[in-house]
């Protein structure tokens, strides 16, 4: 998938296109609709599909004081467009200055002008972009029998509960992993560097992986959770890139600790040095919430309760620890 920040410099292979816009943070299940739809009507014209986000995010730049957390951070966003099938990326750096941009202007500027668009894919909700907040689906609409592009509009999407990137943080400060995948449509990720922490897991045999503090992704709220530790610098298919994990979230109360840190306990594993690797960890369920304990004892009767639980949960056979 290729990168770009400017419509004028959009590469002469990807326009004319077919395009869509928006943040697409966490690009959870309502976005994959319309990315599912960009990619469709991209190949049925045989076109590129080309998608236009914001960098930072627009409220961060506007209302910093309501700047919502970032679920998945550009680098892991852009995975996710490009697994989708999206063939470009045109972030645009926004800006107090590109935010007094009309709508007008936006869209002509942009997808007339710098792409070449030959239809435009957008949710039935797209609205408030250009100064003043103004543009809407009627305006892209009218200025798509204007300029000769078609649009098509996907309706709001979710069973029961909406798909929004707001449902998702909310799901994720609460600890409800499962109900965010359910939003996401997979599980959701941390990934980062795996760095030295206390190494206090390895004293009492668990031996964690702790992932550094600039990991990307939302951190859900504090607790024990049940997922997946992936080893992203091993190719794809290989032994051990994939591996099920307890994973804890939190300051660590029973030892008094400030920090908080996630940190992913490979089960049965005591052999792995993952210093310095890359790794992704994928909450898959809550198992309890952090605790302080009376005793190392007790704290490590809950560390066998936790991946037990986190064995039920992944649907894995019995341990082989001895």
């Amino acid at each position: 998938m290729q990168h770009w920040s400017a419509p004028s410099a959009t590469p002469s292979q990807l326009r004319p296109c077919v395009a869509t816009f928006g943040n697409f943070d966490g690009v959870h299940r309502g976005h994959r609709a319309i990315l599912d739809e960009l990619v469709r009507q991209a190949r049925s014209r045989d076109l590129p599909a080309v998608a236009v986000t914001f960098d930072p995010h627009p409220v961060e730049v506007m209302h910093p004081e309501r700047a919502p957390e970032i679920i998945s951070p550009g680098p892991l966003r852009d995975e996710l467009l490009e697994a989708a099938g999206v063939d470009g990326l045109l972030v645009l750096p926004f800006t107090a200055e590109f935010a007094q941009t009309s709508a007008v202007d936006y869209i002509v500027d942009t997808f007339v002008t710098g792409l070449q668009v030959e239809a435009l894919v957008v949710g039935a909700d797209t609205k408030g972009f250009g100064s003043g907040y103004t543009g809407d689906v009627d305006l892209i609409r009218e200025l798509g029998d204007e300029h000769g592009f078609d649009v098509v509009v996907i309706e709001d999407q979710g069973d029961g509960e909406r798909w929004s990137s707001s449902a998702v943080r909310t799901h994720l400060a609460a600890g409800e992993v499962a109900e965010a995948a359910a939003i996401l449509g997979r599980p959701h990720r941390v990934a980062g560097t795996v760095v030295h922490g206390f190494h206090r897991g390895r004293e009492l045999g668990y031996p964690t992986a702790n992932l550094a503090p600039d990991s990307l992704g939302l951190v859900p709220s504090d607790g024990v959770y049940a997922g997946w530790l992936t080893r992203l610098d091993l190719p794809e298919g290989s032994d051990d890139r994939r591996l099920p994990a307890a994973i804890s979230v939190g300051t660590n109360p029973t030892f008094d600790q400030q920090v908080r840190v996630v940190e992913a306990y490979v089960l049965d594993r005591t052999d792995l040095d993952l210093y310095g690797e890359q790794v992704a960890v994928d909450f898959v369920a809550h198992v309890r919430p952090t605790l302080k304990f009376d005793s190392i004892d007790e704290l490590l009767l809950a560390m066998a309760r936790d991946v037990d639980r986190t064995r039920e949960v992944l649907d894995l056979p019995p341990s082989t620890r001895p």
